[in-house]
């Protein structure tokens, strides 16, 4: 059965390492730390990746953090991808749980994470799925 949880986060982005520029595209690094509040508890860490071109409202990332928290009061965590695309200001985002990545009462957890930015604030809603209690 699907499930539904809502909530926000803030996240925290830092440079890693100075970036790469050559022929119009700059690479980047930040790691990535967030909290998370609502239906999912908890924190994250991870590593992004990021390609900015010379076309305004053109870019790309690839990114992956371990979320650990309570989920509906499922302890655990689980490992997040990310891959966002944006062409001239169209934006592409997709994030999905990692296959088989869940840990203690989070294991066999999959699902898709959407965000979005209202005044400023991250909202989030995450649909997943969880094998069911024995």
């Amino acid at each position: 059965m699907v499930k539904l949880a809502v909530g926000t986060f803030e996240v925290d982005l830092r440079p890693q390492a100075e970036p790469d520029s050559a022929a119009g595209t700059t690479l980047g690094r930040m790691s990535i730390d967030k909290q998370f509040r609502g239906d999912l508890e908890g924190s994250s860490k991870g590593q992004m990746l990021t390609a900015m071109t010379n076309v305004d409202g053109s870019a790309g990332y690839v990114a992956l953090e371990r979320v650990t928290g309570t989920l509906h009061g499922r302890q655990g965590s689980f490992i997040f991808q990310h891959s966002g695309i944006m062409s001239r200001g169209e934006q592409r985002l997709t994030i999905t749980v990692v296959p088989d990545s869940g840990s203690d009462e989070l294991a066999g957890i999959m699902g898709v994470f959407q965000l979005d930015i209202v005044d400023g604030q991250h909202l989030y809603t995450f649909e997943y799925t969880l094998p069911e209690e024995a």
